[in-house]
């Protein structure tokens, strides 16, 4: 009799089988429907060839061109399946999914594989993903190492590989994977690495770049570039055994000889780019696509401004610089000795007290009041609502021209100005100058103790030397996108006159004489210079500010903690600063000598009938400057008569004939030609005889 064993064995096993096939169809069918559903939710192949939900990619570039720094992620263009070198798609399928053509998204080889690894290790050390489980992995999911993670990642690649054929996985794949360094896809590697688009790889700079994507930061060309090499190596036999390529092919390329781009130096620029890229809010409104920023920053003059600083601050002070162009460009900008240690940018953000450096604004009044250059003032002791000003030599000059007086930077004279003028007066010039904040309207106020900002002195500065029309400053030139769509172009602000070309030229006057002989002669560069320094006291603060040739530089110097820095005086440190970058900043420009006069408006050339005693309605006859007809002999109270010249028959009452009578000097004054703007309101007569600054017989 048969034992039953075998048909109890035989039940179980069925059962098991038929549980096991009833299962395994439950399970396709799940997979069917997860699978289903997953290929119902993918975006289309439009929407994943934007890459928006990586971020923006912002590229800062130089005047000429240059990279100056690439912030966000990298991206560049995106390539499509046919632009791709065929050596860098077959380097990536060999390097990281050889049987990429033959799998379904899943790799059942790669995954046994994978398993083994883990049983023999303990640990994930060989993902087996594939190139479509990477993708989807990049596009939808996180690295977290979870078996649940894997199931998603697995149901996303089958979903993948039945909605896009496998030159449509292949293309999305090599544009959006990380190759280190912050870039994206491989154009933006190949731009990053080699300084050229992906169209134009090489075999070996595809090998790189293939064998990135293990380990980005172990094997990225700018971090270590041997590294790069020998895994390029690693790429091209693969490349060979997996018969993507001819042995004899593999060995022509010699890892050695692959250039790589050094990486954009990033740390002095840092303080320009960090002010310029806010600005981008006001200009653009995209946020998502791939940008390119060009800027006014010259290449040439940052580095000549990062070695004057770092060469002429002293130790444990910091220094900053701003250079401005005619046109407001920003051509250099240093916020400090080291982005690295330091990002606060003392050349944008930092407030300190000018010093003499304000002055500026004291002379820019007396001047525009009607004072000029050769008028003498008296440096004597002064008090003003009892503040009594001193001279930095603690001595008085007595009569002095003013351009000696500003030269030689007296502090007399400018209380006096100040006084005369009305302290409001040359607060109000500040602000007209661009100088924003708290402006002190105190009698000491005249010797610079409101706290200002490097970028807006050197503005004004720009301002005069612009002759008289404001200067805003700028950095940013045009933007447009990855694929050259304009989304920004500079274009000239509406500049205002902000004081009459004269003014402006009797203040470079003034300027040239302080370089030329006065606290500023450090400054000196072989070329017409104007200037000022500026010093605080106890040393705070040391200042230079300066053109010539068409550029404005500022240089400030002191330390963070407004401590006193021995030594320090804007006619020191920060001058021949100034002068160390200018002797390269305009060694390439033509030499420009100043404009020091300009013609008078003609209310100067020209008096008024109340100021002349000119009756046009009674059609009287000339007068003198006394108010006295020409032809007659006026009786003077106070003294005997004095003969008075007499016009020539039949002469014109033209400019030469105006400066014999009035006494000018012809050599001192340019041909006269039409005013072009109105000129500022004039203080009555009897104002202007009181004025204590009026020229002493």
């Amino acid at each position: 009799m048969a034992s039953p064993a075998p048909s109890r064995f035989k039940t179980i096993s069925l059962s098991i089988i038929k549980w096991g096939l009833a299962l395994g169809a439950l399970g396709l069918l799940a997979l069917g429907i997860a699978v289903a559903v997953a290929m119902a939710s993918l975006p289309d192949y439009q929407q994943l060839t934007r890459r928006s939900d990586l971020g923006q990619m912002v590229r800062v570039r130089a005047a000429d061109g240059t990279l100056l720094v690439s912030l966000g992620p990298s991206f560049g263009r995106w390539l499509e399946y046919e632009q791709i070198p065929a050596t860098m798609r077959t380097a990536m399928i060999a390097v990281e999914d050889r049987r990429f053509r033959s799998h379904l998204g899943v790799d059942p080889i790669g995954v046994a594989r994978s398993i083994k690894v883990r049983f023999d290790t303990g640990s994930w050390r060989q993902g087996g993903s594939t190139i479509t489980q990477q993708l989807a992995r990049n596009i939808f999911l996180t690295n977290s190492r979870t078996f649940g993670r894997k199931i998603k990642e697995a149901v996303l690649a089958l979903a993948i590989e039945r909605k896009f054929s496998k030159d449509q996985i292949l293309e999305l794949y090599l544009n959006r994977v990380y190759f280190g360094g912050g870039a994206y896809g491989i154009d933006a590697a190949s731009r990053t690495f080699f300084g050229h688009g992906a169209e134009r790889l090489s075999l070996g700079e595809a090998a790189i770049i293939a064998g990135l994507v293990k380990a980005p930061s172990n094997y990225s060309p700018t971090a270590d570039v041997e590294a790069a090499r020998d895994r390029a190596s690693v790429v091209l036999n693969s490349m060979v055994q997996n018969g993507f390529l001819p042995a004899s092919a593999a060995a022509s390329v010699d890892a050695a000889e692959i250039k790589v781009q050094p990486a954009a130096k990033q740390n002095s620029v840092r303080y320009f780019t960090d002010w310029a890229l806010p600005q981008l809010d006001t200009l653009i409104d995209e946020t998502s696509e791939p940008i390119d920023v060009y800027t006014t920053l010259d290449p040439g003059m940052q580095s000549a401004a990062n070695r004057a600083i770092n060469a002429n601050t002293p130790g444990g002070a910091q220094g900053a610089l701003v250079a401005i162009d005619r046109d407001g460009a920003v051509r250099a900008m240093i916020g400090g000795r080291d982005y690295v240690d330091s990002i606060y940018n003392r050349a944008t953000q930092a407030e300190r007290q000018p010093g003499s450096a304000w002055k500026l604004f004291v002379y820019l009044s007396a001047l525009e009041s009607g004072m000029k250059p050769e008028d003498t003032v008296v440096d004597e002791p002064v008090t003003i609502g009892g503040w009594t000003p001193r001279n930095s030599t603690r001595t008085y000059a007595g009569p002095v021209t003013l351009r000696e007086a500003f030269a030689r930077s007296i502090n007399t004279i400018s209380a006096k100005i100040g006084d005369a003028l009305g302290f409001g007066t040359i607060a109000d010039m500040a602000r007209r100058f661009g100088i924003s904040g708290n402006i002190s309207t105190y009698p000491s106020m005249v010797l610079g103790t409101s706290e200002v900002r490097l970028i807006d002195m050197t503005r004004a500065f720009a301002s005069v030397q612009n002759r008289g029309v404001s200067v805003m400053p700028y950095a940013i030139r045009k933007v447009v996108t990855a694929d050259g769509r304009l989304l920004h172009q500079h274009q000239s602000t509406e500049q205002r006159v902000l004081v009459a070309p004269w003014v402006a030229a009797e203040m470079t006057d003034l300027l040239q004489s302080a370089v030329l002989s006065g606290t500023g002669r450090a400054a000196q560069i072989g070329r017409p210079v104007a200037g000022k320094t500026g010093t605080t006291s106890s040393n705070k603060d040391g200042w230079f500010i300066g053109f010539s040739s068409g550029l404005t530089t500022g240089v400030w110097m002191g330390r963070d903690d407004a401590r006193t820095v021995g030594g320090l005086q804007g006619g020191t440190a920060p001058a021949r600063a100034f002068s160390d970058f200018m002797k390269v900043a305009v060694a390439k420009r033509p030499v420009e000598q100043f404009e020091t006069q300009a013609p008078l408006p003609d209310w100067q050339l020209e008096p008024d009938e109340e100021a002349w005693g000119y009756n046009l309605e009674e059609s009287a006859p000339l007068v003198d400057a006394d108010g006295n007809p020409i032809g007659t002999q006026p009786i003077d109270p106070l003294g005997p008569e004095q003969p008075q010249p007499q016009p020539d028959p039949g002469a014109q009452v033209d400019q030469q004939w105006l400066d014999e009578v009035l006494n000018r000097n012809p050599q001192n004054r340019p041909p006269a030609q039409p005013a072009t703007r109105a000129p500022p309101p004039r203080q009555p007569q009897s104002e202007r005889a009181a004025d204590p600054l009026q020229p002493r017989p």
